[in-house]
């Protein structure tokens, strides 16, 4: 499953410390405290077990949640689709540049294993949160002066819109070209067989309360994930000796969790949430976050100091003659939450420019460094690292509509129908990390047999951004092929497929190309950088998923033609806007490969 947006996952390989060019590399026989190698979990150190387990019920409790997100805002709190998907979109782009902050702060003052801590501790409290879902918002319909209550009987999209008038209720559709609600029982609730929908008004009541338990919960998580992500994937690399060749192998392993994690919430979380209720899926991922708090404090001893802090009598120092060192790190992290409440809250006013501005003003910053301070081979494969770090973005804004527009597209509109029972929408999330298990293997035996055919890092980033733009040609296909009725559900299978074939030219590969081309003294900046990008690239996905919006009554859409007509629109422009950029990096992948200086 994709991390680095999506999540997580991804962002998790290769991001280990830089060892240092003048130690000595140790015996093969030795670990980097001087002791036998630990060998007892796979031929690997004991501590990457605990890790595999902590970074798996993370990774459980962030794509459980993930996929219930978009769904429960405009079903359970009558969010637009609009305000929905530029929130999650703002979420999951907090949730990577938070981690600058959490990475800096381990790196600096607090070490690995109190900042994995602190984190894990916020995220079981946000994930918790979430469970507190309170009765949801009402949307009341006014016609000729009375009111009444419009609501579901169900979650997700096979879920029935009603309209009640005191204890009774009645079934209501809308007309083809959704001008017209259709009710079922008039006579139940006292009004006529058809009402022209400019005949009524509709207003939503919110519980002010449980809503800004949501946007508390939201910005907790946020919170948890920027002192835990970087870092958990930085204690992985530290059980490795300078030259210990277990460690690529090691960091497969990891990887392997992260999938293992999200495959299970998809299924699990996704299935109780909507059959069940939210609060039991937000509540299962908020137990597998609580199990993963307890497999690293029970774990630590075997991480044999390699995530302690780097100056443990700095962390004692006060701090405006306050608070120590140490509590303010914390107590930054009490700052993270605020802002991230307040940017989540108020996500549909922040100006897209302001965000294209940030990149640009960063990128600027990243090319004045590399000319001024770099010089000679460094700096060319310095701004080599920077065209990977800014040629994520256009995968991941669309690879990243599988938790917003993609999950809302294949809840209302696909039939999911499958031997015999109907599947929840955020179940089918479970098939990226499902296609990993299966094609990332193969795709690495087929790097390894085309030997010098293999084809260069810059061309394998083309292709993948051409593949995040083909899955959704090919969605279109089913939407075209679907006439009146639904799409079919293999067109689901197809999109996730290729995108995932997508991922594995992208997330792995770009990396890797950062952490070989950057210097070792500036690694750090680079990482953070492709982070940095990476949510830029997420609140752009959420500006995407919002041009797909429709018009809903209940958390329902009223008219299935123009929706359909709507999500192919946008999809057809995002598809051909990103296999055209393919074909620009395609062409200019010789001078990418150039500028790398054989670091390929």
């Amino acid at each position: 499953m994709s991390d680095t947006n999506g999540t997580d996952k991804n962002d998790q390989l290769g991001n280990e410390p830089i060892p240092d060019p003048q130690q000595h590399e140790p015996s093969p026989s030795h670990d980097t405290k001087g002791g036998e190698t630990d060998t007892s979990f796979f031929g690997h150190p004991k501590g990457l077990a605990i890790l595999f387990f902590t970074e798996m019920w993370e990774r459980f409790s962030y794509y459980g949640m993930r996929g219930l997100l978009v769904i429960y805002l405009t079903q359970h709190f009558l969010f637009s689709d609009e305000r929905s998907t530029v929130m999650y979109g703002a979420y999951t782009a907090l949730v990577y540049i938070m981690t600058i902050i959490g990475g800096t702060l381990a790196d600096r003052y607090l070490g690995q294993r109190k900042a994995v801590t602190f984190g894990a501790i916020l995220l079981v409290l946000g994930h918790f949160g979430m469970a507190f879902e309170g009765s949801g918002s009402r949307e009341i319909l006014t016609y000729q002066g009375t009111e009444y209550e419009v609501t579901l009987d169900g979650r997700g999209g096979d879920a029935n819109q009603l309209i009640v008038a005191g204890e009774a209720s009645s079934l209501i559709s809308f007309s083809e070209d959704g001008g017209t609600m259709i009710i079922d029982s008039p006579e139940a609730v006292g009004l006529p067989a058809e009402i022209a929908t400019a005949d009524y008004e509709t207003r939503i009541e919110q519980e002010q309360l449980y809503v800004n338990i949501l946007y508390l919960s939201l910005a907790l998580i946020i919170a948890g994930v920027g002192y835990l992500k970087a870092n958990i994937s930085t204690i992985v690399g530290a059980l490795y000796g300078f030259g210990d060749k277990r460690r690529d192998s090691g960091f497969t392993i990891f990887y392997m969790g992260i999938n293992l994690g999200s495959f299970m919430a998809s299924l699990a979380c996704g299935y109780l949430g909507i059959v069940h209720g939210w609060k039991y899926g937000f509540g299962l991922a908020g137990i597998g976050m609580l199990l993963g708090l307890v497999v690293f404090v029970i774990g630590q001893p075997w991480l044999k100091g390699h995530a302690e802090p780097p100056n443990p009598a700095k962390l004692k120092e006060k701090v405006l003659g306050i608070f120590n060192v140490e509590i303010m790190c914390y107590l930054t992290g009490l700052g993270i939450i605020a802002v991230s409440m307040l940017l989540v809250m108020n996500a549909q006013l922040i100006p897209e420019w302001f965000v294209g501005a940030l990149g640009i003003a960063v990128f600027i910053f990243l090319i004045g460094y590399s000319i001024a301070k770099l010089k000679g081979d460094e700096r060319s494969r310095m701004l080599a690292a920077l065209y990977f770090i800014i040629a994520q973005m256009p995968f991941w804004a669309l690879f990243e509509q599988a938790g917003s527009s993609l999950n809302l597209f294949t809840d209302r509109l696909v039939d999911r129908t499958m031997f015999g029972m109907p599947v929840p929408a955020p179940v089918f999330q479970s098939l990226n990390a499902g296609f990993i298990f299966i094609f990332a293997p193969i795709l690495a035996w087929v790097w390894i047999k085309l030997g010098k055919y293999n084809p260069s890092t810059p061309v394998k980033f083309a292709f993948g951004v051409f593949l995040a733009g083909l899955g959704f040609l090919a969605l279109n296909a089913g939407i075209a092929s679907s006439g009146t009725g639904l799409v079919a559900v293999y067109f689901v299978f197809l999109i996730y497929w290729i995108h995932t074939m997508g991922e594995l030219m992208v997330s792995p590969v770009g990396l890797s190309a950062v952490t070989k081309l950057a210097p070792a003294r500036v690694v750090g900046m680079a990482m953070g950088s492709w982070f940095l990008y990476s949510g830029l690239s997420n609140y752009l996905a959420g500006v995407i998923a919002s041009s797909t919006g429709v018009e809903t009554l209940g958390g329902q859409i009223t008219n299935i033609a123009a929706a359909k007509e709507t999500y192919a629109m946008v999809y057809t422009n995002i598809a051909y806007v990103s296999m055209g950029l393919a074909v620009v990096m395609l062409l200019i992948s010789p001078i990418i490969k150039k500028a790398m200086k054989g670091a390929d």
